[in-house]
């Protein structure tokens, strides 16, 4: 069953790196703002759904490879990052966060 939630989870934080992506310049600053929380959401939820630090690597790991595959754009010039300083606070903040979630201390369950 646990493996079912770290595959939901990679999916997931795909899924918000391409929404993050999208809106982090469309609505500036706002966007950014609430791409970030987003970020921060579903890493945060990963490691309070699995309890461990693989909850964060998953998400994290799909929001990576969606972010640099949106990053390489077409031939034809396409991309959806246009450079800027938007752009690299996305990325760099959304790094920062998945190391502030992965080295938190996790919650000890009382015994039942």
């Amino acid at each position: 069953m646990r493996i079912v939630w770290y595959v939901l989870l990679v999916v997931l934080g795909a899924l918000v790196g391409i929404a993050g992506s999208i809106v982090q310049n469309a609505w500036f600053p706002g966007g950014l703002i609430l791409a970030l929380l987003a970020t921060a959401a579903v890493f945060y939820g990963g490691l309070r759904a699995t309890d461990t630090q693989l909850g964060v690597v998953a998400p994290g790991a799909g929001w990576l490879v969606a972010i640099v595959l949106l990053s390489l754009g077409r031939p034809e010039g396409d991309g959806v990052f246009g450079g800027g300083a938007a752009e690299m606070i996305f990325l760099l903040g959304g790094m920062a966060i998945a190391v502030i979630c992965a080295t938190m201390s996790r919650l000890v369950r009382p015994a039942a």
